[in-house]
């Protein structure tokens, strides 16, 4: 069974329902003490990383989160998810996030960009994957809908599975043992998102 984590800053609604068209049930869960029961964890996440924290801290989640990470079982943050799977975020000021995998979250250095883009990134755009399950039965790039104004990067470069160029190149999927994420919304993201969250559950 596959939890989603309930911190009331994600759109649950959306991600059930994409499990769902996979005939997938899935369970929409707040309550901490019952993540460990579960094969799988979903970390969703929209907003702000200080802001998702700190519910994760008011609802004693953050240690539970931990808990289920170092039992091996597979894990997958989705977008504001992902970035929380990280050490720090200078998102709205400087912010202690998981720190389940090294590396910090930074805001598009817009002086950087070669051409006139927009932040947040927003929009269909390609990631070019490395081998990894996640991405099995894929081509190596893909369309996938993103919507952010930060994005990860990893202190090991080993961590990192999937890449998408917005001005430059930035990380958009990473790894480390049992935990994963992706930056864009595979629930929105039509026949690619559903054959990723596919893979998910096969792990």
């Amino acid at each position: 069974m596959i939890a989603i984590v309930d911190y009331n800053m994600g759109n649950l609604a959306s991600v059930k329902n994409a499990f769902a068209k996979l005939g997938k049930d899935t369970v929409v869960e707040s309550n901490s003490a019952k993540f460990q029961e579960y094969d799988k964890l979903i970390l969703p996440g929209v907003g702000a990383f200080g802001d998702a924290m700190e519910h994760l801290r008011e609802r004693d989640m953050i240690n539970a989160i931990k808990e289920f990470a170092a039992s091996g079982k597979p894990m997958l943050g989705i977008c504001l998810g992902m970035q929380l799977l990280f050490e720090s975020s200078q998102e709205f000021g400087s912010h202690e996030g998981l720190g389940l995998i090294k590396g910090s979250v930074v805001a598009f250095n817009e002086a950087a960009f070669s051409e006139t883009l927009k932040v947040p990134h927003m929009g269909w755009n390609r990631m070019f994957t490395k081998e990894h399950p996640l991405f099995e039965g894929l081509d190596a790039e893909h369309y996938l809908y993103f919507v952010h104004s930060y994005h990860v990067v990893c202190d090991d470069k080993a961590d990192i599975i999937g890449t998408t160029n917005y001005g430059y190149d930035f990380t958009s999927a990473v790894a480390h043992k049992n935990i994963m994420g992706i930056q864009p919304h595979p629930e929105k993201s039509h026949k690619n998102g559903l054959a990723i969250l596919n893979n998910f559950i096969n792990l």
